[in-house]
């Protein structure tokens, strides 16, 4: 009998069975009966994510999707991310030079500001109190709003349409209007932008000669779209599974707590013991191809899975182990290869600000209910629908100085 695709998840941190179980490679059935390949070891997905053979072209006729949620959401106004070069590599080319590690760098202050500011309000509550939605949330909200130029009464505005989009359980047509609403979102930005520039990411890139070269007025609009959701739903949900990751494992929340000096290294172990892309994105052979002995033909799906390879314990001993002080770099939570996640450096810089800022200024912040009791939503990425937390009543030496 063959395993359907996605499989079940009933835990946050304990990815299905069959993640870790029979042959690297290994047919699996999505939602409409068909059949596709399943790869989930750690080095044949870098293989399979570095290969121009399969492609993440979602307009193909022949591209898989996982369920009719992702149909209606993947092919609704595909962005350069879901292309394959060279369109891929021009429009990625447009906005690389925001998201350097020097440029992003230069934006530390302005997150640790934004973090300091929404812990302040944590604080203020009195618990417990919705981590989801007190923190984790506010914070890339915060910050994409502050690098985009989002005015700040229109962030609920795209945090709503965001989450319409990626609820796996909201109908086809709904998605299609949350997308289309999401679009005209964009489309509003960039004409206030060309009236009214500022000094943020989206009046630089409208100004820029290069971007009305390379792009047409249909991929300027998919690609900031792209950018709105992209810098926040998906970090935001890796802040909240990180942190009530370490919540969970005490003695790794202490760690921190103790030597600041490990959170960059517990950043990149969170980001692979969290895998949230729990629905892997597709790709589909262009050609025949062998993999692990295993004939591939041109036309087949394939699901490089990244929370089975950042668990493979070739690559990572003992995986299934939180270890703050693990030298996790190489993991494959932001993909690998060509389309590797664009903006990787600023979703790092969060995250580290984040715990820097929770477990200096709130070292007895902890779960309010037994981490069993946390409900996974029905999502698009790994996620849960709350997070009571709870912390001491004074909870450092500072707040009481």
């Amino acid at each position: 009998m063959t395993t359907t695709f996605p499989m079940p998840r009933r835990s946050v941190y304990d990815p299905p069975a069959a993640y870790s179980e029979g042959p690297p490679v290994q047919e699996v059935e999505l939602y409409d009966g068909r059949r596709v390949w399943l790869v989930r070891s750690h080095q044949l997905v870098r293989e399979v994510l570095a290969d121009p053979r399969f492609s993440a072209d979602r307009a193909r006729a022949d591209f898989p999707f996982s369920s009719p949620a992702r149909v209606a959401l993947e092919r609704f106004a595909i962005p350069f991310v879901a292309m394959d070069d060279p369109d891929h590599a021009r429009i990625r080319r447009v906005f690389t030079k925001f998201f350097t590690v020097r440029r992003v760098e230069q934006l530390r202050g302005d997150i640790a500001e934004i973090v300091a500011a929404v812990v302040d309000e944590l604080l203020a509550s009195e618990p417990p109190v919705d981590f989801v939605r007190t923190v984790a949330v506010e914070v890339p909200g915060n910050v994409i709003c502050r690098m985009l130029g989002i005015p700040a009464d229109r962030k609920h505005v795209f945090m709503g349409l965001d989450n319409a989009r990626n609820s796996l359980g909201t109908a086809g047509d709904a998605i299609e209007q949350a997308s289309q609403e999401m679009l005209d979102f964009a489309a509003e930005l960039i004409a206030s932008k060309r009236r009214a520039p500022g000094d943020d990411l989206i009046s630089q890139l409208v100004a820029d000669e290069q971007t009305s070269e390379k792009l047409t007025e249909s991929e300027l609009l998919r690609s900031v779209r792209l950018l709105i959701t992209a810098g926040h739903e998906t970090t935001a949900n890796q802040i909240t599974l990180g942190v009530l990751g370490l919540l969970r494992s005490r003695d790794q929340w202490q760690r921190l707590v103790d030597d600041p000096g490990l959170i960059p290294g517990a950043v990149e172990e969170l980001l692979r013991w969290v895998s949230i892309f729990h629905i892997s994105p597709m790709r589909v052979a262009t050609a025949d191809v062998e993999l692990a002995g295993v004939r591939l033909r041109a036309g087949d799906g394939v699901v490089p899975c990244s929370a089975a390879a950042n668990r493979d314990p070739d690559a990572f001993p003992q995986p299934d182990r939180l270890d703050v002080g693990r030298d996790a770099r190489g993991h494959v939570a932001f993909g690998f290869g060509i389309h590797q996640c664009l903006g990787q450096n600023l979703a790092r810089i969060e995250i580290a600000e984040v715990l820097k800022a929770l477990t200096q200024r709130i070292p007895s912040l902890d779960l309010a209910i037994p981490a069993e009791q946390i409900e996974l939503r029905d999502y698009a990425f790994l996620s849960v629908t709350a997070a009571p937390v709870t912390w001491a009543e004074n909870p450092t030496a500072e707040e009481d100085r």
